[in-house]
Formats: C-alpha cells, structure tokens, sequence
C-alpha cells in the first residue's frame, strides 16, 4: 500500500519544477504567484552544519570543515532528496544574503546540483513580479557570499569551542565566549564603568521671566555670559556665590533687546530603514526589543494570512544594511503621498539616500512591498505587534519622500546692564514629513540639555525694553552618559563596524540569557559575572574584546564576499597566534572561586543559608543547599511611593512566570500579609482619579509615561477602551 501511495506522489509529482526556500509561511506566499507547473517546499532553515561534538575543523588541512546533517533534519533531508529525484529543475530560493547563500549552497550539496549551473534565484520581496523575474533569470550560486559565511561559521566555531570550555574549566559551566558577543559585553561594560567613575561637577542656571508689556507675552530667557567691551563671553556659574552675584545686579532691572535673528530652515526626513535603524526606532517608539522588532518583522517579510487577499508579505527583506530605493517603490510612494496628502507634501525632486560602500547595494532599504495594503485597511488581520511595525515601516518609507518641513527660526540676544541673555524659539511654518513621521525623545539626550530647549515667543524688536518679573538660580549637577539600550547598543554596535545585520539582535539576546548584561527597564547594565568573564577574556585574548580588531575581522570577511581575499586566508592570519594565547592561558590562569552573596537569613524550608543568586530575570534569593532543597524568593527592592490601600511602603519584584517583569506589592505582605496589595503598574502617590476616586498607578506606552486610574470599571477607563474602538 505505502509503495503505491509513493508510486502516485511521485507520478503527481513527475515533470514539476521545484522551488526550496527556508521558511513553510514563505512556501505558501510564493505559492501564490507561481502556476501548478512549481512545487514549493521548505528546508526549515539550515540542514547542515559542524558537529556538536567536536570541533569539526581541520586545522592542519587548510581549515577544512566537516558538515553534517543536523540533528531533527534528517526527515527534512529525506523529503527533499525524493521531490528533487522527481523534479526536473531544480530552484534554491532562499535569502538574498550570506547566510541565504550558504544555505543554498549546503542544499546544492546534499541534492547533487552543480552550484555552477543555473540553480539559484534571488528576489529582495515576496511579489508576484519580483518572483517571476527571479524565476526567469536563475543564476549559479554565488560562492564568495556562501564562502563568508563559511568563514564566519568557522572563525565563530574556533573561538567559541576554545574559548569557552576554558570558561568552564577556570569560572563556572554554561559560559560562552564569541568574538561578536564578547565585544558587545565590553562596550556596556566600559560604558558602566563610565558611569561610576564619572565625577558630577556643579554649576547653576539663571532664568529671567520677561515680558514685552503684557503678561500673557512672557518668556524665558537663559544667563549665557558678561559683556566686556564690545565682546560677549560666556561665563559658566560653578558656585552658588557666582550665581548669587549675577542675581543681585539683575533683579527687578528691565533688559534691553540687542538683537533679534530671524531665519528659516528645513528639516529633511530620515533615510528609510536599515535592519539596525528599524530595531533602534522600534525600541524607541514601541517598547520592543532588538529580538521581538525581528521576528515580527520575519513575519511581514514572509507573508500573513490577509482577508480577501490570502498569504502575502508585506515588507521586503529585513536584513539589509542598504538605503537604497527602487524605481518602482518611488513611483509608487510618489503617487501615495500626492493623493493622501497633497502636491505640496511631495518632495520636488526624488531623494537618494547613500549607503556607506558600494557593497550594501545589492539590497534595497526595508519598505513596503504592496502600496495598495496600507496598515489601517488591513488591521484587522494583523495581530497587535505586527500592525505596529508594519505601521512604522510603511510611516517611515513614505516619509522619505515627502518635502521637508518649513521651519522658521528666531535668536534673542538680550542685556541687563553688562549681564547677557540669551534664548531661540522655532515654528513649523509646513510640517512637510512631520505630518506623517513625528520626532520623539532622543534617548542619549540629557534631561538638562538647555541648548535644546525651544520656547515660544512673542513679536520683539531691537532696542526693545523687556520688564524683568522675576529671575531665578537653579543648582544643578552635570550628569553621566547615559546607560546603554538596546536601541542605542545597536547603534554602538553598527557605528563601530562590528556584526552585520542579521547578528545584532541574536548579540544581544545571547549575552542576555548567559547573564553578563541585565535589563533594568529598558537600561542594558554589566553583572558581576559580565565583568569577570570580560576582565578575564581582556586579560589573556586581548583581541577578542577589542573593538578595532573585531571591526577588522569584519572587513576581512567583507572582502572575502567581494573576492577580494580566499576564506581560508582569514583564518589562517587569525588561528595560530589565537591557539597559541589558549594553551598558554590553560595553564596561567588561575581557577576563579565565585562566594555567592549571603542574605543572612536562613531557609524556612530547611534551616540552611539563604545566598543570592542571578537568575535570567534578575538576581533572587535562593536556598544554599540546592538542589536538595528548591525554596527560593523574590529580592525585595524599595519601591518609591505608598501602598494606596494602607500607606505602608511599596517593594518591586521581579515576577519568573512573566519572564522579569516588575510587579509591586505592600511592604506588609508576606507569607502572613498584613495588607494584600498588588499591582502590576506604580501606584501614584497621593493622587486619585476624579471621577471615582481610585488611586491612580502609571502606565507606559513606548517611551510615554502617564497616569491612569486602577479601576478598571472607572468611567475613564471605558471612555479609552471606547475612543481606542
């Protein structure tokens, strides 16, 4: 019977030409565009690759590699070699990058396809035409892209499999080591460090509150610095007595305007996404990580399930370091934007965004794919997520080429005796982009950055007097940088050449779970064992945390992809001074003992010490006799503000079911509670909503932060859920 069920699969199948690609959702998209005469399957990503086991890397032939059959894929490799024994054309379609060719190459091996001959087919979106002209012009596999990757793999391979057993033997097991992920430690590490060595320094700001003559006209202007001569120089206030000085000769004085500079300016949009700026502008505005910004942005790409249009993908491809735009996508945002905002709103000539080297041309920028799918018309098929990054996508594309926005820009100069004062407003005139993509915060500006600061102004003329209603001195204390996210870690990352686009958010993700950086919030923060482990690396492999010699191996691969370089020249200008740093580093470095930290308490369980322990999500507390005994607890971190039910204080936890995220609770509760209170959200301290007279808590949408009321039943909780409809 099994024979005959064969026997008519492979006669249904006879004569077919078959298209593999690596993903089922982008098997069914394609199959969409091409007529009964295709057969579409998929190789679920990679089928081969090193050992588990060993290393799998000859180091004394040249670096040859030994490739298996990965471990689940066997099935998947027995399918595919009986549809291409049937089939009589053969197309690898998968990704058009290194790890793309790669893939395609391993299928050409283990299928027997020459990867000389016209096998491969390459198309940057998921459309109908771009996959017929894909299909109309196959090409041979490009062996420099797959032979990067190659080296890649290896390079990674010799690293990771030397290094980290070392870990093991010197730290503790679990440890890994890489030469992308070991960098990126040590760029939040040294930025750590940063921070607490950096020393604040005082200084003081003066404002004047002036007015022209009537009080709804009143402004802000900032001390800037004394005048002597005809010369103005800037005078930085240090101590309280500086300030106090320039107070007493400025108090109830009026001031004179000197000058008033008027101008206008225009304001470009930004360059259509990158893999890197689209993860970097997802954690800004929308709250996601580098990791959910890629798998939401994998689904687009690969198609979602569209009433009335079926399985369609909805960006091109996502992992790309090109600005680059097509003809065809600036037709057709040019026609979107003339007919949803007007003529004006159009750029007068096309923009053109540079990539940085010649190579990243092969990609286009991440855009939409089909203009007639905007994000509204099919929100109800998308989920939540994938309707905000699409709806980001699409809002960013258009706005490449929209006109600039019309800015029309004013200085004041303004004197009290011989102190000087100074501020800048702005209008929009034309929003031109703005309309459509709006700035927000940016997360490395400081919160004191007065050069910043816009204010509104009235209708002033040189020579004009100001009456002076009050002038204040502010102490204030210069700031740190700021901790890494993981948007702007991204953008580290990019701006130091180090990774590609399609390794930033598995980085990321990696040094996460090993524990050597945290999340507190959105702030990315060096633990104790990511500073022992960078230290140690630091001390004996000073190149595998050095920023300059990753970005170098980089560019090594880079023009190993150009066929600039042979592969294995790479490796062999790396290897041997690297294996020589490891057998000397097994015998000088010294076993490292990690005490764990003691709380002092000791187990309810078991009477044994209590110590604290990292978790994935945190330190928490935990019983030292484990694993015979399994009692752990949260660590109870003082949380500001006061329990709304009974005014005792307020503890922050870190919940394991919801993987990290902060919860708070009563200081009174506990295994006895005196109080029940908890709340996923900070309750606001003396504040309580107006129209039932709940406390309110704070919610966060992206980087906004605002109060709500707790009672879900309340008048203004249904008023939002009915405007959101």
């Amino acid at each position: 019977m099994m024979n005959y069920i064969y026997k008519a699969i492979k006669e249904k199948n006879m004569g077919k030409k078959l298209v593999i690609v690596e993903s089922p959702a982008k098997s069914k998209t394609i199959g969409r565009y091409l007529g009964p005469d295709y057969q579409i399957t998929a190789s679920l990503g990679h089928i081969r690759d090193l050992p588990s086991g060993n290393l799998g890397v000859d180091v004394n032939k040249n670096f040859k590699p030994l490739y298996i059959t990965m471990k689940g894929k066997e099935k998947v490799v027995r399918d595919l070699k009986k549809l291409a024994e049937n089939a009589d054309e053969i197309y690898l379609a998968t990704d058009p990058d290194r790890e793309g060719e790669a893939i395609a190459w391993h299928l050409a091996k283990v299928l027997k396809i020459d990867p000389d001959s016209n096998c491969r087919i390459t198309f940057n979106e998921i459309t109908k035409k771009a996959v017929s002209e894909a299909i109309a012009n196959p090409k041979p596999i490009n062996m420099n892209l797959a032979n990067a990757q190659q080296a890649r793999r290896i390079l990674d391979r010799l690293v990771g499999y030397q290094l980290s057993p070392l870990l093991w033997k010197k730290i503790r097991k679990g440890l890994s080591a890489g030469r992308v992920q070991s960098v990126a430690t040590k760029i939040v590490m040294d930025r750590d460090a940063e921070i607490d060595a950096f020393k604040p320094e005082e200084y003081w700001l003066i404002k004047a509150l002036l007015t022209p003559g009537n009080k709804s006209d009143k402004f802000l202007m900032s001390y800037f610095g004394i005048l002597e001569g005809d010369k103005v120089v800037k005078n930085k206030l240090t101590t309280e007595e500086e300030c106090n000085k320039v107070l007493s000769e400025v108090k109830g004085n009026p001031f004179n305007v000197v000058s008033v500079k008027r101008g206008t300016r225009d304001r470009k949009p930004y360059p259509p996404f990158t893999t890197s700026t689209l993860q970097q502008e997802a954690s800004r505005r929308l709250g996601f990580s580098s990791k959910k910004t890629m798998s939401v942005a994998q689904q687009l790409y690969e198609g979602v399930e569209i009433a009335g249009s079926g399985q369609t993908a909805l960006v091109s491809y996502i992992r790309t370091d090109s600005v680059r735009i097509s003809d065809e996508a600036y037709m057709a945002a040019k026609d979107l934007i003339v007919s949803r905002f007007g003529k004006e709103y159009l750029s007068s000539s096309r923009r053109v965004y540079k990539n940085k080297n010649t190579s990243q041309d092969a990609h286009e920028a991440i855009r939409p794919t089909h203009f007639d799918l905007d994000p509204v018309s099919i929100r109800s098929s998308l989920s939540s997520d994938q309707f905000k990054l699409y709806s980001l996508i699409w809002d960013r594309f258009l706005a490449t080429q929209m006109a600039s926005a019309k800015v029309d820009t004013v200085s004041v100069e303004a004197h009290c005796g011989r102190q000087v004062f100074r501020t800048s407003g702005e209008t929009v005139k034309f929003k031109g982009f703005l309309v459509l993509y709006a700035d927000v915060a940016d997360e490395n500006k400081k919160d004191d950055d007065e050069e910043n600061t816009k204010v509104k102004l009235p209708e002033l003329t040189e020579g004009q007097e100001l009456k002076n209603l009050d002038v204040t001195g502010e102490q204030k204390f210069t700031t740190p940088p700021p901790h890494y996210t993981e948007a702007t870690l991204i953008k580290a990352l990019e701006e130091n050449g180090i990774g590609r686009p399609s390794t930033y958010a598995p980085t990321i993700s990696t040094i996460l779970d090993r524990q050597y950086i945290e999340k507190e919030g959105r702030l990315l923060k060096i633990t104790d064992l990511g500073k022992l482990v960078t230290n140690m690396l630091g001390d004996n492999f000073s190149e595998i945390v050095d920023v300059g010699f990753t970005a170098d191996m980089e560019s090594s691969l880079d023009k190993v992809e150009e066929g600039g370089v042979e592969w294995e020249k790479v490796l062999s200008d790396f290897y041997p001074e690297f294996d020589k740093q490891v057998k000397l580093a097994q015998d000088s470095i010294e076993k490292i003992e990690i005490v764990p930290e003691k709380t002092g308490e000791t187990c309810p369980l078991c009477g044994n010490e209590l110590i604290i322990k990292d978790g994935r999500y945190g330190k928490f507390v935990a019983c030292s006799n484990f694993p015979t005994c399994n009692y752990t607890k949260n660590i109870e971190v003082q949380a500001k503000g006061k329990c709304p039910k009974c005014g005792s204080g307020l503890i922050s936890h870190r919940s394991k079911k919801y993987r990290g995220k902060v919860f708070y609770t009563c200081d009174k509760k506990g295994d006895n509670p005196e109080c029940d209170f908890i709340s996923w959200d900070l309750p606001v301290e003396g504040k309580t909503c107006p129209e039932c007279g709940s406390y309110m808590v704070l919610k966060h949408y992206g980087k906004k932060v605002y109060p709500r009321c707790a009672n879900k039943d309340c008048v203004t909780n249904q008023r939002k859920k009915s405007d959101a409809k």
